[in-house]
């Protein structure tokens, strides 16, 4: 069934959010913090964006609080480097996009509404521009984010079986 979203970031970027970094109180479980987590090891988390640009966008993100790109250990990029093939993966299967955008915005001026350095996988389709995005400034998806992470949960299973026993860790 496709429905409206309402995307009401600006509301949470004007302060409609609990104080903290939102994505160490995700990483960290808090209750307070909406956890669409579909992915967790030792070093990252993948979680589907709360405010979704398309169906199927997540973010790849550190469990360490970082700010920039270059303070990535080596440990760090080898493992974001197979998660980012992996996830690609993943959303191939279970959403099959034409395209991705896949990147940073690092500081407030480029757009960073969440200081903790996070990687965007944004899905791309044909024919994304309707009709409710030229009149009404809304987005039209065809699954709500909750219903992302649940689909996205399962497919991330055989990557949490593989990419987490390689460090004996468990969440």
């Amino acid at each position: 069934m496709d429905y409206f979203f309402n995307f009401d970031k600006l509301a949470y970027v004007k302060g409609g959010r609990p104080d903290g970094c939102i994505l160490c109180r995700i990483r960290d479980r808090d209750q307070e913090a909406v956890d669409l987590s579909v992915y967790r090891d030792e070093l990252f988390v993948v979680t589907v964006n709360l405010y979704p640009y398309n169906p199927g966008h997540i973010m790849l993100f550190p469990r360490r609080h970082l700010e920039d790109l270059r303070e990535y250990d080596e440990d760090e990029r080898r493992r974001l480097d197979r998660l980012l093939d992996a996830s690609l993966t993943v959303l191939d299967r279970t959403h099959r996009p034409r395209a991705y955008n896949i990147g940073y915005n690092m500081g407030p001026a480029a757009g960073a509404s969440i200081e903790h350095l996070h990687l965007h996988i944004i899905p791309r389709y044909p024919n994304e521009t309707g009709i409710a995005d030229l009149l009404a400034g809304k987005r039209v998806l065809v699954e709500s984010p909750l219903q992302t992470a649940e689909r996205l949960r399962e497919a991330f299973r055989p990557v949490q079986e593989e990419m987490a026993p390689e460090n004996g860790w468990e969440d």
